[in-house]
């Protein structure tokens, strides 16, 4: 069985280890894992290994993050993927700072990137990851916080949660959506 793992996120140095690439921070902690190496590739930068007898194809966008849908649906139909072998791997401002929340389907929740999916694929049933990225701005500064670095605060718990993050993703795999979303929504 193949599974495609996107962690969604802005290519450039810029937008390195920022909030809103917490989803190439979390394939990346993946892809050491399992000793896997990126390369640049047709609209991603991807990574390939197995976990058990599962493979697994970790993708990160270069379409950047609001066109992040076209990369989605590249790589889906190149590997003849269905929807319950994919998850996204995105942040949240509506969740706290570290909390994980997978789902199997639903809204975009005003987050750009999975507009862009939906949009795309004409669908909300796809899986995804959700990670917390709080939401500590001033009026109007939204853009500053998502594109901005993690506090010092923050960067301890980011650092376990991505980990956990992680543990999440091949939990999906090898026992499935059910047991990944008991387990680790927080």
């Amino acid at each position: 069985m193949k599974y495609l793992i996107f962690g969604l996120g802005n290519i450039g140095a810029e937008y390195t280890h920022t909030r809103h690439n917490i989803g190439f921070d979390v394939i990346d902690t993946l892809a050491n894992e399992i000793g896997s190496q990126f390369s640049l590739q047709k609209l991603g930068i991807i990574a390939e290994g197995k976990i058990k007898n599962k493979q697994l194809i970790l993708i990160k966008p270069t379409t950047f993050m609001n066109l992040s849908g076209k990369t989605v649906q590249y790589y889906m139909q190149l590997h003849k993927t269905p929807p319950e072998n994919v998850l996204v791997v995105t942040d949240d401002l509506a969740l706290d700072v570290g909390v994980l929340r997978i789902r199997m389907k639903g809204s975009s929740g005003g987050h750009n990137g999975l507009r862009n999916i939906e949009e795309t694929l004409q669908s909300q049933q796809y899986p995804r990851m959700r990670f917390g990225i709080g939401n500590g701005f001033d009026k109007k500064r939204q853009i500053d916080f998502v594109l901005g670095k993690w506090s010092l605060a923050e960067q301890k718990t980011v650092a376990e949660k991505i980990d956990k993050a992680a543990e999440a993703i091949k939990c999906f795999i090898l026992e499935g959506a059910g047991p990944a979303m008991t387990k680790y929504n927080g």
